[in-house]
């Protein structure tokens, strides 16, 4: 077992056969993924071709869909996370989720970064912990004189940048975002995506985008999901983003790439 360790240090997340159910629909089938560590890997395809699907599959958050059903591996560490030993908690406190449309809590702007590590019972300073998360997040700056406002006095942008710090504070390995920029203007989304950059020296980034300059820009690994003919995702190729958008090896991809379809 530990050989296998050794040998694939730098994955952070690996899929086997992954294959999703929503009732009598499959969403996804058969995707085999290797995350690497500490990297920004970008999850693009068509609308409803499962992309999200595959990234809540990451952290469990399937499991809070009645109908959803998940099949196959989902390794961290060398573990399957729907193992049934495994509790689907200490799952999302490792592999935080960063959403598409900004959720702060209707708390200060402090309780939003310091309610995870609070309810999971912190001991450190929490004063420490919500600068640190806030300095991570690119937003110190902007509120340190401001911390018991609101966090719904701030803008789109910011509120984006809180969810990340609260993300942050929990200590994750691993930081899904889901379309984070979608709902944002340019200037905003821009600083999403150098945020990106500087947290991937600490964390392993997966990221769901419809944009594709956006994957372009950030990603260092890209895969690209397409559907069947009945409407089950799956993923057509996965590589290094500059090869996958300059020498793409299907032509599906280069289509899609291209804007021919999607």
């Amino acid at each position: 077992m530990n050989n296998q360790h050794n040998a694939s240090p730098t994955y952070a997340i690996e899929t086997h056969n992954l294959n999703v159910f929503y009732g009598d629909f499959q969403a996804i089938k058969n995707v085999d993924l290797r995350i690497e560590k500490n990297k920004i890997t970008a999850l693009i395809g068509p609308s409803g071709c499962g992309k999200s699907t595959v990234l809540r599959c990451f952290n469990r958050m399937n499991d809070l869909i009645p109908t959803a059903r998940v099949e196959g591996d989902v390794l961290f560490h060398g573990k399957n996370i729907y193992d049934p030993d495994v509790d689907p908690v200490q799952v999302r406190r490792r592999i935080g989720m960063v959403f598409q449309k900004p959720n702060p809590f209707p708390k200060s702007i402090y309780e939003n970064v310091a309610w995870g590590a609070k309810i999971n019972g912190y001991q450190g300073d929490l004063d420490q912990l919500v600068e640190e998360s806030l300095r991570g997040a690119a937003l110190w700056d902007e509120v340190k004189d401001k911390l018991q406002a609101n966090g719904y006095s701030l803008s789109g942008g910011q509120q984006q940048r809180l969810c990340i710090a609260r993300a942050l504070a929990v200590k994750p390995e691993i930081i899904l975002m889901d379309e984070p920029t979608s709902a944002l203007d340019p200037i905003a989304s821009l600083r999403i995506e150098e945020l990106m950059i500087q947290l991937a020296k600490q964390y392993t980034i997966i990221v769901v985008t419809h944009n594709m300059q956006q994957a372009a820009r950030v990603s260092d690994y890209t895969a690209f999901f397409t559907v069947d003919s009945q409407r089950t995702g799956y993923l057509e190729e996965f590589g290094p983003t500059h090869e996958l958008f300059t020498v793409p090896k299907s032509k599906t991809t280069e289509d899609y790439i291209t804007g021919r379809f999607g």
